[in-house]
């Protein structure tokens, strides 16, 4: 996996946990769902950099 690719879904999962907290917060459960969707989305893309990763062993 590429340092540019960690650091996109870093970021992508940060966001969502803000997403996340944001719809806490103002008991928007939309925004809470978007945020906990974003992040589903990152971990995903790391599993599947994680498989890739394997096969270039």
């Amino acid at each position: 996996m590429g340092a540019d690719d960690k650091a996109s879904n870093k970021i992508e999962d940060l966001g969502g946990k803000a997403k996340e907290g944001l719809g806490k917060v103002t008991g928007d459960k939309s925004t809470e769902n978007e945020g906990k969707a974003d992040q589903a989305k990152s971990s995903l893309k790391d599993a599947v950099e994680n498989v890739k990763d394997a096969f270039k062993k």
